[in-house]
């Protein structure tokens, strides 16, 4: 049995790797400690991706009360007969359940390794 992919030859060599970029050595300053970026690696900056973590973790919390008060609003609809397709209802209130599942989940892991950084010797 032979499989396929148009366009793609598994006999072909492999492209050649491209070279590390060269990293900047540590400088001394007059005192004589190395110089470190904020990223914490000499030589390199950390990339500025607009968003810090407090700004995204508060975007997620939002979204997670969205996502709750939403349900809220469709469960309202469904027991006042606003609403005549439950299974709307349903689908968003599983949707925020799995959301705080995973969020919940997600706090755990992060309170985990946190509690594992404290427990290393210094």
């Amino acid at each position: 049995m032979s499989f396929s992919i148009p366009g793609v030859s598994i006999s072909a060599p492999l492209p050649p790797i491209p070279p590390a970029p060269a990293a900047t050595a540590p400088t001394v300053d007059p005192v004589g400690s190395p110089s470190v970026s904020p990223s914490g690696a000499p030589g390199v900056s950390a990339p500025d991706t607009g968003l810090n973590f407090g700004e995204s973790l508060s975007n997620a919390m939002e979204r997670l009360g969205a996502l709750h008060e939403n349900a809220d609003a469709l469960a309202t609809k469904v027991a006042t007969g606003e609403l005549k397709n439950p299974h709307e209802y349903l689908m968003a209130a599983q949707e925020a359940s799995i959301t705080t599942q995973a969020a919940v989940a997600v706090r755990n892991k992060a309170l985990e390794a946190f509690n594992e950084i404290m427990r290393m010797p210094l």
